[in-house]
């Protein structure tokens, strides 16, 4: 099974070079998990897939999509905060064996002004996970870097927002539920990242951040065959992960 989670920072953009429609012909993932739609209109589904969006009632605002060969038991768009929501930032697809996960948490603002948001829709994430009753896939851009491996310039972050230590906690606490991350379990080594600023040619020079993820439960640490940032498919500023499972 072939897993993938982007950022894609907004659909049309992406598109414009057929990056979406290269990644999968050229990797051709069992499901495919997108954040950041940026419109509230259906992508032009040409490869098979069941497609499940989740669009923010705010036009041309987050909103995101999950693709799958597979069709899901149920699927969940709420998580049960107004705000997160009305978004678009969740989606949880159900199988006979686990659970799928899409999530997009909100940044946080530069300040940590939003961050009561941040933490409420992070901690109804963490409960919900927690009550699951089978194994679960999380998936997404969680706006956090997790370690000082996950971002260039740990040094002058620590109490930045995306590096600050209330956040980093959140992770943990996400680990202690019995997942793990899966690039991490193959890659202990830093300079691989997920994100880049769009100024001072930050991607050519990998100043980057680590800040997307997939989360699988403990156990299933043997059956990854690959895990692997994209970082040379453009199209957003942020690339695709792509996992690699045995089923």
């Amino acid at each position: 099974m072939k897993i993938i989670t982007w950022n894609i920072n907004g659909y049309r953009s992406a598109e414009k070079n057929k990056h979406f429609s290269n990644l999968i012909r050229d990797y051709a993932p069992d499901i495919i998990c997108i954040q950041e739609l940026k419109m509230n209109e259906e992508i032009n589904n040409q490869w098979g897939y069941y497609a499940y969006y989740n669009f923010a009632k705010k036009k041309g605002y987050s909103g995101m999509v999950v693709m799958t060969l597979e069709k899901p038991l149920r699927v969940v768009d709420k998580i049960g905060l107004e705000q997160f929501d009305d978004e678009g930032r969740f989606l949880l697809l159900e199988y006979n064996d686990y659970y799928l996960i899409n999530v997009y948490i909100p940044h946080g603002g530069r300040n940590k002004e939003m961050h009561p948001y941040k933490f409420a829709a992070l901690n109804k994430l963490l409960t919900l996970i927690k009550n699951l009753n089978k194994m679960v896939m999380i998936c997404g851009d969680f706006n956090i870097a997790h370690t000082e491996l996950d971002l260039k310039n740990f040094k002058t972050n620590y109490n930045n927002n995306m590096f600050s230590l209330p956040e980093r906690k959140k992770i943990d606490e996400l680990l202690n539920l019995g997942v793990i991350d899966s690039f991490r379990y193959l890659n202990k080594e830093g300079n691989i990242y997920s994100v880049w600023p769009n100024a001072y040619n930050a991607r050519e020079r990998n100043m980057g951040w680590r800040i997307d993820y997939i989360f699988i439960n403990k156990g299933m640490e043997d059956k990854i065959k690959r895990a692997e940032y994209l970082n040379k498919i453009y199209g957003s500023d942020h690339c695709p992960y792509l996992l690699e499972i045995d089923d």
